[in-house]
């Protein structure tokens, strides 16, 4: 199984885990309410899991231009 991490704002690759088993507590995933787990996993049809989190560039962009938080996607 793959768990892929994709930037929520410009959608780049952030990285790539191959494993045959692991939890979500090893991943951090039990951090997460049901309404985050609902909005930041997906599974594709090819059973690859897809999180979204956040890339280095868009988080200085954020962080430079606060602001962009009220959006759902600033990149267009």
């Amino acid at each position: 199984m793959s768990i892929r991490y994709v930037c929520r704002h410009c959608g780049t690759s952030v990285g790539i885990i191959d494993v045959v088993t692991i939890n979500s507590k090893e991943l951090g995933l039990d951090h997460l309410t049901a309404t985050e787990r609902k909005q930041f996993i997906h599974y594709n049809s090819n059973g690859e899991m897809s999180i979204q989190t956040i890339c280095e560039d868009c988080q200085e962009a954020l962080e430079r231009n606060p602001d962009y938080h009220q959006y759902e996607t600033f990149i267009q």
